[in-house]
């Protein structure tokens, strides 16, 4: 099927902060080469742009927690003047401080709450994987062109409080991808199918619907809404290993999601699995997935669907 014509392991994931779920980093990333290059990286970056002002930045989560120095960096790479006082002693004065800057730096950025990987209470308890996500992504919006290292991922583990006592997980956390995965993806079918056919969109969603509820009879389930059933990522690892002939282990994602993390987990861990078997070769957010989002809903499906009709041509 041509989606423009219409003609018929660890878990990986980029996790956001919420008040409840608490990440901690494994003592054993904390000496990660690729870990220990990024904190040099940003160091040194930030003290090149600071350097006129005689500020030295030697630990990042040590020297950034009270905003002092984030205020500079931001006035400098930003062009904004943040009214605030330039030095404050106090706890309270230093998290009234951190807060407008924050507050600053979401405005700049045109960024959400619920998608920011760090927080007030995070960067100023000295949170070392909060203070790099906040870093990199000035970076990133600021400075495109800084060679940032590549692929640097953490350990974590994951706390969220439950009704009965604390859920705990291991993960694997993104700080950078790589300047491929940074860089403006390459328009496919299905972005013509929704700038240049939008009419056909739920005929192609139609044929998905079909092709899912077909697999997933022997399950007894059925599939209406592809945009909110899929979101969770539930029905999408039951179908990956309906169709490619495994069972994927319950303990490993969460069959009942109750929360944005649990289903992010759930979406990372099913893409993690088409692409380690070579099913989807597009890259793929699974945040956009988990706010419903048609189009790379309908890409995985699409991926699902050539290799299902490949493997079921007799040879």
């Amino acid at each position: 099927m041509d989606p423009v014509s219409g003609d018929t392991k660890e878990t990986i994931f980029d996790e956001e902060v919420t008040g409840e779920v608490r990440k901690i980093l494994q003592p054993t990333s904390e000496n990660d080469v690729k870990l220990q290059e990024l904190k040099t990286f940003l160091i040194d970056w930030i003290n090149h742009e600071l350097k006129q002002e005689h500020i030295v930045v030697k630990s990042l989560e040590e020297d950034l927690f009270d905003g002092l120095i984030l205020h500079h960096l931001l006035q400098k790479i930003a062009k904004v003047k943040i009214e605030v006082e330039e030095i404050t002693l106090s706890v309270v004065n230093q998290r009234r401080k951190l807060g407008l800057i924050l507050d600053a730096v979401s405005s700049c950025m045109q960024l959400e709450e619920d998608h920011m990987q760090w927080d007030l209470n995070l960067i100023h308890s000295k949170d070392l994987l909060a203070t790099l996500h906040l870093l990199v992504a000035l970076a990133r919006h600021f400075k495109p062109d800084l060679p940032l290292p590549e692929n640097v991922s953490v350990e974590v583990v994951v706390m969220e409080p439950t009704k009965t006592g604390m859920k705990t997980g291991k993960a694997i956390e993104f700080i950078t991808r790589s300047s491929e995965e940074n860089a403006a993806p390459k328009k496919d079918g299905f972005d013509q199918l929704f700038e240049l056919n939008p009419d056909k969109v739920e005929d192609v969603k139609q044929v998905m619907l079909n092709f899912v509820n077909k697999q997933l009879v022997n399950l007894s389930l059925t599939v209406t809404d592809l945009d909110t059933q899929f979101a969770d990522g539930v029905i999408l690892l039951l179908l990956i290993g309906q169709l490619e002939g495994f069972f994927v282990n319950l303990s490993s994602f969460f069959l009942t999601p109750t929360s944005y993390e649990d289903k992010l987990h759930n979406v990372s861990l099913a893409l993690e699995l088409l692409i380690d078997g070579g099913i989807l070769e597009t890259s793929v957010d699974p945040s956009e997935i988990v706010s419903g989002d048609t189009k790379p809903t309908l890409r995985v499906l699409y991926s699902l669907l050539l290799r299902h009709k490949k493997t079921s041509k007799p040879s």
